[in-house]
């Protein structure tokens, strides 16, 4: 046992080493974190919403190499990518360039496409891109406005540009929209490696267009410039600098969000997106299943639960029904970042931070409000942000999305459901 005497010098020399240090020092805790040289900071520079720089810093800080842990799995950070990582949508980029340079084949029956193609669109699609192109050829959609308006109303709206529904018939709401699926399957015919070129060309037009810049896609006007957002760009560094393993996760067709993640310094291995069936060197309209789905039409594809499953399955290699689960701590990611409903599920899976970008979408933006573990980090569009929501989010009400698509309550993981939420990160 000490002795008081020992006690009484102990604290004495405490007392004058705390008498030593300067009153504007770091605290024990900063300090050592500071004195650590692989402690990786997000750059101050770089502006953040409110605190949101502080609260991630933390994050990595507890998760990442400066925690003072060693051995174990790496941390595992997930993003989804358009505009979450970039501003604007990499998919809507890529066709538009397709249909500009006659990039789509002209598949035998436009039902072929997607199993939930209605009579209705492959009618108007029929009619609209005609039957004089050979099966397998290009269609001449630079010059055929009418077939381009087909094809890209249908990606947009998923109606016909007569307002007719496009997709009808049963599909898990939850796991995946006929629409997404739709664009991967477009290409079939194509090997994966002549879609990322599409992409990368189309990478280019947008990346030299100016912020704001508008293009004409048929009649249809969309956004003509994609942009990486460069606190998303920091934060990637960061945390791999930090020993985090970083992933994409995007519901968009995976050989196009290639073209894209290297400009993070990510690449294949850690870019997921919707993988299609390819056979012969080709893509074909099949797409690969997740967990207890089989490969198939596109039952599931990264998309709200879907990407829940993907991340189970790849990352953490739990296979079957138990892969739409959620995982125990040790086998989920430390950091989710997404921008719409179709991020919520595995966003909300993070047991470190969530980060939620701001699109004004319920029920992502219910969670990010309620905060029920602490750890949303709200943040509006760091480029263009959207204006503040008028009213309330319907989180009480109809704020989720059932798998059969009706609109629900949003529910914490107790089952109490979440009032609705005033918009605050705008």
């Amino acid at each position: 046992m000490r002795t008081k005497s020992a006690i009484v010098a102990g604290l004495a020399a405490v007392a004058a080493l705390a008498a030593s240090v300067p009153a504007t020092a770091a605290t024990p805790a900063s300090a050592a974190l500071t004195a650590r040289p692989n402690c990786p900071q997000l750059d101050k520079n770089t502006p953040w919403f409110g605190d949101n720089r502080a609260k991630l810093q933390k994050m990595i800080d507890e998760r990442g190499t400066c925690s003072g842990k060693r051995g174990g799995a790496r941390p595992v950070a997930a993003f989804d990518w358009d505009n979450t990582v970039v501003k604007n949508d990499i998919t809507d980029a890529t066709l538009a360039w397709s249909l500009k340079h006659d990039k789509i084949l002209r598949p035998k029956h436009w039902s072929d496409t997607s199993k939930w193609l209605t009579p209705a669109a492959d009618r108007a699609l029929t009619k609209a891109c005609g039957t004089s192109v050979p099966v397998g050829h290009p269609l001449p959609t630079s010059k055929n406005t009418a077939c381009t308006d087909e094809i890209f109303e249908i990606r947009e709206k998923s109606q016909t540009m007569s307002g007719e529904a496009a997709f009808a018939g049963d599909w898990n709401h939850r796991r995946t929209v006929p629409a997404y699926a739709w664009i991967p399957q477009l290409f079939a015919g194509h090997t994966p490696a002549a879609l990322t070129s599409f992409a990368k060309r189309a990478r280019a037009e947008q990346l030299a267009a100016p912020v704001g810049a508008k293009q004409t896609v048929g009649t249809h006007t969309i956004a003509g410039y994609v942009r990486y957002y460069d606190q998303q760009k920091d934060l990637i560094r960061t945390l791999k600098a930090a020993g985090f393993d970083v992933y994409i996760i995007s519901a968009s067709s995976e050989p196009i969000a290639e073209a894209w993640s290297s400009g993070v310094g990510l690449d294949r291995k850690h870019t997921v997106g919707i993988r299609s069936i390819v056979e012969h060197g080709r893509l074909t309209t099949g797409v690969k299943g997740c967990g207890d789905v089989a490969d198939g039409a596109g039952e599931a594809i990264p998309y709200m639960d879907g990407k829940r499953c993907v991340i189970n399955q790849e990352i953490f290699k739990i296979k079957g029904a138990k892969a739409w689960q959620q995982q125990d701590f040790s086998h989920r990611i430390a950091l989710g970042a997404g921008d719409a409903d179709t991020d919520v599920t595995f966003v909300n899976d993070a047991t470190g931070a969530h980060v939620a970008v701001n699109r004004n979408k319920a029920e992502l933006m219910c969670r990010a409000y309620d905060d029920a573990d602490g750890r949303w980090v709200a943040n509006p569009m760091f480029i263009e942000p959207m204006p503040r929501k008028s009213g309330t989010y319907p989180c009480s009400t109809t704020g989720a999305t059932a798998a059969d698509g009706s609109k629900v309550p949003v529910k914490r993981a107790d089952g109490s459901v979440i009032a609705d939420q005033v918009d605050r990160a705008f």
